[in-house]
């Protein structure tokens, strides 16, 4: 339901951000995304509940498309590449708000309580951190975006990527237990260690991939990367034993982590619609992250789950081989 309240709403994020100024839009809908936290502790019944969650997602779309339009502009002051770092703190940010859930569950802090103390703290982060945001808005002979702006014939290309990224990452974080405990035959606590190694590889490379990028190039970087997520992919499928199977699962979190930030940098220099591009972006790599799970399932169903990782491997290979579709159109710096 999350997803599906982001993908409602994300087409919407365009019109927004050529509309108001960012720096305040981002402020208000980060606050409107932790307002939204509380509503899924509150329900009682299942229909509120999903309906709840997908006010959750649509909040948490039109945020998340705001704050990459806000770092695109930030990128574009600094003239070389550092988008990768802000999803670095993005997967820092999933890493310490789970670590956060565990301590709650173990003490048994009610989901209420939590889930409002957990806004509130959000929230005054929100206001502190965006007084050094930075003002933009459109130029005024631009024109504004449609209200309800689906992905344009230059997004979809590199929406692909993102998809193919995504999809990656979401058989990793929500298949790598399962494949650990059920296929090789381990504990859980081996299986959520799993999830971690994955986890921390992802944020550790996207700290590190801006250096990389630099360096390299965005269109290097991504093929660099897809070999690096091919070699995970078949190291799972492959391996027998826990330990290569744990590696491989950490050499893929971390060839597909500068991906998704390479993929929005890329389509906020498109043209003079940044918002419109991402959200049309931030839509195909939200659905993809939608139906992942289902899909690896559903292969695992028919064949097996490391059929499933066949299929991963398959998909980060096309990430490499569209990865010339990230070439950025005019000369800029790199360094």
């Amino acid at each position: 339901m999350p997803g599906i309240g982001a993908l409602a709403a994300m087409p919407l994020s365009g019109r927004l951000t050529h509309r108001y100024d960012l720096r305040s839009l981002t402020r208000i809908l980060i606050l409107m995304w932790c307002a939204a936290l509380v509503l899924p502790a509150l329900p009682t019944t299942l229909p509120v509940l999903c309906a709840a969650l997908a006010v959750y997602g649509a909040a948490a779309g039109v945020a998340d498309v705001a704050m990459n339009a806000q770092a695109v502009v930030i990128e574009q002051g600094y003239g070389r590449s550092v988008m990768s770092a802000f999803h670095g703190f993005w997967s820092v940010g999933g890493l310490a708000g789970a670590a956060a859930a565990v301590l709650a569950a173990r003490h048994g802090v009610d989901a209420r309580v939590h889930f409002a103390a957990t806004a509130a703290v959000l929230s005054l982060v929100t206001l502190i951190a965006a007084t050094r945001l930075l003002p933009h808005r459109p130029e005024p002979e631009v024109d504004a975006p449609p209200a309800f702006a689906l992905p344009t014939g230059a997004v979809l290309p590199i929406g692909l990527i993102g998809l193919c990224a995504v999809f990656a990452e979401g058989a990793g974080l929500d298949w790598s237990a399962v494949y650990v405990r059920d296929v090789l035959g381990n504990s859980a606590g081996t299986a959520a260690a799993t999830v971690a190694v994955f986890s921390i590889s992802m944020a550790v490379a996207r700290f590190a991939g801006d250096r990389v990028v630099r360096r390299l190039g965005p269109v290097a970087t991504v093929q660099l990367a897809a070999l690096c997520a091919a070699v995970g992919a078949l190291a799972v499928v492959l391996g027998r034993h826990v330990v290569p199977v744990m590696a491989g699962f950490g050499v893929l979190g971390a060839g597909i982590a500068v991906v998704v930030p390479l993929v929005f940098a890329a389509a906020g220099r498109l043209d003079e619609h940044p918002g419109r591009n991402l959200a049309g972006v931030a839509g195909i790599a939200y659905g993809s992250g939608l139906i992942a799970p289902g899909v690896i399932g559903g292969i695992a169903h028919v064949s097996s789950l490391t059929m499933s990782f066949i299929v991963v491997a398959g998909l980060v290979v096309v990430m490499g081989a569209a990865a010339p579709v990230l070439r950025p159109r005019s000369p800029a710096r790199q360094d």
